[in-house]
């Protein structure tokens, strides 16, 4: 255990001084090629033009914590082709916008790669004929759902990292310490790149890096055995991902009301009515670190089968209903 811990922290370490290292440059790269996110006055209200490519070095960094610590025959290089694949679609896109439906093919092409390459649903819950689907559904859901919540400084690396330090306590209480290494990587990668993305940012993942940041969080999953000690395990992940799958639901719901298409931007984001409400932007990271610790606690219970599930239903039933009412109060003063 000392060396495994030793050899995640390594990981960790890594990857951090590698994306620490990369931002400034990458920042700067940005700017020369007018590679930023320019100020629109409508959902864009930062100040002056940010660059972009803090994705592509939270990316280097996880491969460098990647390439040093974890075996090159694992699962886990698979799972890299949907992930490049993912970055290489949120590139383009932040170069020159793509359409909806350019955009969705690309995901669609990654959640592709990751079913073809053993990723996905095995849980025997569920009929065998809706494994594939419903792990399809899954993975295009969470890429979304990181790339909308994407929508204000720090916000997707904090939610991000809300769900990997569960994600990493489970693996290696289950033992899954390849997959507890992964999540290290990433780990050191975004807390590097959220120096530089904490309010007020002078730097952005873009959908590059929310794109791939949501596709490995959708992935990675899929390499737990949820069933070891309960057969209601499979229910954590979506528990862990509760703040982005919120995101994208209730923009889904108040989009379609409003007769626009969910996949349009409008300022109907949870970020967007918090700080129309009165919240800081810090107020509203360190309220997301809140929820996320919460969640991570239910998720670890379930997992583990620590407290009867009715009790965790109430407690998680408890939470959803805190984050709507706050949601529907914050609403209800934007409107005011």
């Amino acid at each position: 255990m000392i060396a495994f811990t030793s050899k995640m922290f390594f990981s960790f370490t890594m990857s951090l001084l590698v994306t620490g290292y990369l931002v400034p440059f990458f920042a700067q790269l940005a700017r020369k090629l007018k590679f930023v996110d320019v100020p629109d006055g409508s959902l864009k209200r930062h100040e002056a033009p940010v660059p972009y490519m803090g994705g592509l070095a939270v990316f280097v960094g996880l491969l460098c914590g990647l390439a040093l610590t974890v075996p090159l025959n694992s699962d886990l290089s698979l799972l890299l082709i949907g992930t490049t694949l993912l970055l290489l679609v949120g590139l383009i896109d932040d170069l020159f916008p793509l359409k909806a439906y350019q955009k969705f093919g690309g995901q669609l092409v990654a959640a592709f790669c990751f079913v073809k390459s053993g990723f996905y649903l095995k849980e025997h819950v569920f009929y065998n004929m809706l494994n594939i689907p419903l792990s399809f559904f899954w993975m295009l859901t969470i890429i979304n759902a990181f790339n909308l919540v994407d929508v204000m400084d720090g916000l997707s690396s904090t939610v991000a990292l809300g769900a990997i330090v569960p994600f990493i306590v489970i693996a290696v209480l289950l033992k899954h310490y390849t997959v507890a290494l992964a999540l290290a990587a990433l780990a050191g990668g975004l807390c590097a790149f959220l120096r530089y993305n904490w309010p007020p940012a002078i730097m952005y993942l873009g959908d590059a890096g929310s794109l791939f940041v949501g596709g490995f969080l959708a992935t990675i999953p899929f390499l737990f055995n949820w069933g070891t000690y309960t057969p209601y395990g499979y229910l954590a992940p979506v528990i862990i991902l509760s703040i982005p799958l919120l995101e994208i639901t209730a923009l889904i719901l108040i989009r379609t009301r409003k007769g626009i298409p969910f996949y349009l931007g409008s300022p109907d984001h949870f970020a967007c009515y918090f700080m129309q409400a009165g919240w800081s932007k810090v107020s509203i990271l360190f309220y997301v670190m809140g929820i996320s610790v919460l969640l991570g606690s239910v998720a670890l219970c379930l997992t583990f089968n620590l407290i009867p599930l009715p009790v965790l239903a109430l407690e998680y039933g408890v939470i959803l209903a805190g984050w709507v009412y706050i949601l529907v109060r914050a609403r209800l003063h934007r409107v005011r």
